[in-house]
């Protein structure tokens, strides 16, 4: 492939030299840049690829695609007899060059697209887990792990850059992957990270306060989530599977509809695809389902409500992908929980010790509502181990702190990832509403010392929720990163405690 071949795909408002040698590589990141690269050189939200067009032609690069022609010098590209694009979108640019140069894997697979700020990660695991036991191979691209035809590779974004996608398309397509499972952050919809990828269905979780520090508000935010379905700046899906329960539901429906999608809607006795009565059991829940392809009891190994909702988003989107509802039904109760999402920590402790994401106060109300279903028996006592983090959305802290107050009998207020913020000037913007509710608790910045602290606090019947990090294996601590992983740091205080055993 050549520089006329790639760009002869790519929406362009000017164009200026060519260039006959072969194209070895697309990239954004000057740093990657090897000779035969064309680099797109593209404004982003915190710094601007053309600022290093220099860069990469010093290190080889082909040729530029670049946003901004108009604000800098290309004098030296122009100099250097290198071929200069002109585009109006560098996103979509990046993602059109990307698609050519990968060969359009996004031909060769159908998309699923989850967007929401709870529950994506969980029901991208299930929507893939329902694909894999109906045979189907597939990519799966998230905030804990990338999946690449069975392939486990760590997650650098929960929506990478389309460049990052397309190859990762691209490598699952030549081992015969024929579906993506893809989490579809805010931001990425918002900044076209998204773009070149055709969605055949769409998965709306659920809104809830979280992201204010970028969106600034709660209708700007819900406005980015309804962009993988209203058809205005990504093609409309051929579905949409939207969760009845929620407020924006209907909304999010019509834009839906007026775009052109079939809408599917699920709930828990609410909703076309619908959990009609459930139980709740300690390992999982038993289910009654009513839906338009089917009714059918299961029994599910994931843990209350919340996760109830994850599985029918999954299994509508996984029916929605032509798996037969028969096969759906069979594999549910193979279905494994995901990790950092309601995960066990156990050393043999005559208590309940779970590592969970929950990192909003939404997320944070349903995870004390489970917990204190599972002591509705024993009468056991909930106690949440939580913090917020630094350098985002500030008017989340103190409705954490009053979702904790509230679902608990002791909360420890604690550091997760503080960033560059002083983590005690942090926990004093949650105390105020954790105090107001009139639950014991104590403030520990030290995180480690604040998990050792929850569970020397623990008696037989308790327990004890470590929330926020899940499955985060770092903490960020004035500003700068270090290992940390909740899960690992329980083992070890449990230890500490005289428990012992294997996770």
């Amino acid at each position: 492939m050549n520089w006329k071949e790639l760009i002869q795909e790519i929406t362009a408002v000017g164009a200026d030299g060519d260039s006959a040698q072969p194209v070895t590589g697309v990239e954004y990141d000057s740093r990657r840049v090897k000779p035969g690269t064309v680099f797109v050189a593209m404004k982003g939200g915190s710094t601007d690829g053309n600022r290093y067009v220099d860069k990469a032609i010093a290190a080889g690069a082909l040729g530029i695609v670049t946003d901004s022609a108009p604000m800098y010098d290309h004098l030296l590209v122009y100099q250097a007899g290198t071929p200069v694009l002109e585009v109006e979108h560098g996103r979509r640019a990046l993602a059109q060059a990307s698609a050519t140069f990968f060969d359009h894997p996004e031909r060769k697979l159908k998309a699923i697209g989850i967007t929401g700020t709870n529950g994506k990660t969980t029901t991208a695991f299930l929507a893939e887990a329902l694909l894999n036991a109906a045979s189907r191979t597939t990519v799966l691209v998230g905030t804990i792990e990338y999946h690449v035809a069975g392939e486990v590779r760590p997650s650098i974004h929960t929506t990478p850059e389309s460049r990052d996608l397309f190859e990762l398309m691209a490598e699952g397509a030549a081992h015969g992957a024929t579906e993506l499972v893809t989490e579809v952050s805010s931001h990425a919809l918002d900044q076209g990270r998204a773009a070149g990828v055709n969605f055949d269905v769409a998965v709306y979780t659920n809104l809830t306060r979280d992201h204010l520090d970028y969106h600034g508000t709660m209708e700007k935010y819900f406005a980015a989530k309804r962009l993988l379905f209203d058809g205005t700046l990504y093609p409309a899906p051929r579905i949409a599977v939207i969760n009845a329960h929620d407020p924006r539901a209907e909304e999010l429906a019509a834009a839906a509809r007026k775009a052109g999608a079939e809408v599917r809607t699920y709930g828990i006795g609410a909703g076309e695809w619908c959990a009609a009565s459930h139980l709740l059991t300690p390992g999982g829940a038993t289910l009654t389902l009513e839906t338009p392809a089917g009714s059918a009891k299961v029994t599910s190994r994931l843990a209350g409500e919340v996760n109830i909702l994850n599985l029918l988003a999954a299994f509508t989107a996984a029916h929605a992908r032509g798996v037969a509802f028969d096969n759906l039904i069979e594999s549910i109760p193979h279905l494994k929980p995901v990790p950092g999402r309601f995960q066990p920590v156990n050393a043999g402790q005559p208590f309940t010790v779970i590592v969970d994401y929950a990192h909003t106060d939404d997320a944070l109300r349903n995870l004390t509502a489970l917990a204190r279903q599972m002591t509705a028996q024993s009468g056991g006592r909930i106690i949440t181990l939580f913090g917020c983090g630094g350098d985002r959305d500030r008017t989340k802290r103190p409705k954490m702190g009053q979702a904790a107050g509230e679902g608990s009998d002791f909360v420890v207020a604690t550091s997760d990832n503080p960033r560059t913020e002083e983590p005690l000037a942090i926990l004093a913007e949650i105390e105020p509403a954790l105090k107001a509710t009139g639950v014991r608790y104590t403030v520990e910045p030290d995180r480690a010392a604040a998990i050792a602290l929850a569970l020397k606090e623990a008696k037989a019947g308790d327990v004890v929720l470590i929330a926020g990090k899940g499955h985060e294996k770092e903490q960020i601590v004035a500003g700068r990163t270090i290992p940390f992983d909740d899960a690992e740091v329980a083992l070890s205080a449990l230890a500490a405690l005289g428990y012992g055993g294997e996770q």
